[in-house]
């Protein structure tokens, strides 16, 4: 397999990319207790960078203090943020690397221990959190829509490359779209066009915001695979709606956290056949929707990226948990070492994070996992 591919410089809205990988993002765990950037995350995202990364997604960082989604998470909810933003995108530029900010709001899965608040939720659906829940009054969901423009505008004047909108895996925009949590009876439930409107409401503002020039991407789900979810059908029409609405490009991902077994980090990806999870959803998407689409789920090996790029199921491939073991995965195999990566999707990484010390790869001796 030629994987010249994924290789090729490309641009999405300006932004000029050296390849088609993309770091997707996470949750490190790494930053200041109020959200603040720290010196041990810059590291990583330089890390990144100089390891061939063609685009870094930050960690999913925090519009609004109710929206707070777990420990030592990024936060982009205030001015006071940017000086520590500004030098983390700085010392990714001078890596030669190029960085979107994820901004996310955790809607009825927001840390209720770290943020004092209660939790802001589409409807207040009993069973799925154990801390106290309000619905969404249409104040509350126009002071969000407004939080999300707000910190799109600090992201730009930190140095960010673009933005992506999360609206998936159950956060608080995800949640909107998914009759599991969205039972309302007013324009914001019901079909998927009013199901649609707050994403949709974001994606405006954001616009309005950051101006025609500057990348705005959605990190999207292709269905919620649980009964009463956010079906495929139902994603392809809000792919189509963000489309029109202006996006740049749309990372395909899937599942809720409240379901371990069809998770977005899936685990035991140990086959080819096993990588790329959600490649036949993006088929779907590239049918329908005409803009740029980033794959993630299980991607580990080059020659699957590249099949995946040429046969034109996606334009990028992104990748979390592999890099967190190498984040010069990308460099190796430009160089022509074509293994795999070494992740063993075991998710062992994220067990440093919720203790609080960082997310890491806990496995040490060179060469497990090939």
């Amino acid at each position: 397999m030629n994987t010249d591919i994924m290789f090729e410089t490309t641009q999405i809205n300006g932004m000029t990319l050296d390849n088609r990988f993309v770091r997707s993002a996470t949750w490190e765990g790494m930053a200041g207790d109020d959200g603040s950037v720290t010196p041990v995350m810059i590291d990583l995202m330089a890390a990144l960078a100089q390891g061939g990364v063609g685009l870094i997604i930050s960690s999913h960082a925090y519009v609004s203090r109710e929206g707070q989604a777990g420990l030592k998470q990024l936060g982009i909810y205030d001015d006071a943020l940017l000086p520590g933003l500004g030098d983390m995108t700085a010392a990714v530029h001078a890596k030669g690397g190029k960085i979107v900010a994820q901004i996310a709001h955790a809607g009825l899965h927001a840390a209720g221990k770290l943020t004092a608040k209660t939790a802001l939720a589409p409807s207040a659906v009993a069973g799925l959190t154990k801390t106290p829940v309000k619905a969404m009054t249409e104040d509350d969901i126009q002071a969000v829509v407004a939080a999300f423009a707000a910190a799109a505008g600090r992201a730009r004047q930190a140095g960010f490359d673009g933005v992506q909108i999360h609206a998936a895996h159950g956060y608080l925009l995800s949640q909107f779209l998914s009759p599991i949590y969205n039972q309302r009876t007013d324009a914001f439930g019901g079909d998927i066009e009013n199901r649609a409107k707050a994403p949709l409401m974001v994606l405006e503002a954001v616009r309005k915001t950051v101006g025609d020039d500057f990348p705005v991407l959605v990190k999207l789900n292709c269905g919620d695979f649980m009964d009463q979810g956010l079906t495929a059908q139902d994603a392809v029409a809000v792919a189509g709606m963000l489309a029109q609405g202006g996006i740049d490009a749309i990372e395909v991902s899937g599942g809720l956290f409240i379901n371990p077994k069809m998770s977005p980090s899936r685990m035991g990806i140990n086959t080819e056949a096993k990588e790329a999870y959600f490649r036949l959803a993006s088929g779907q998407f590239k049918d329908n929707v005409n803009v740029p689409l980033m794959l993630v789920g299980g991607n580990r090996s080059l020659a699957v990226a590249a099949r995946i790029v040429a046969d034109g199921t996606a334009d990028y491939i992104s990748m979390s948990r592999p890099f967190i073991r190498e984040p010069d995965l990308i460099n190796r195999w430009k160089s022509g070492d074509h293994a795999k990566a070494k992740c063993l999707s075991d998710n062992k990484c994220f067990g440093p994070a919720r203790a609080g010390k960082g997310i890491r790869c806990v496995m040490e001796r060179e060469g497990d996992g090939l």
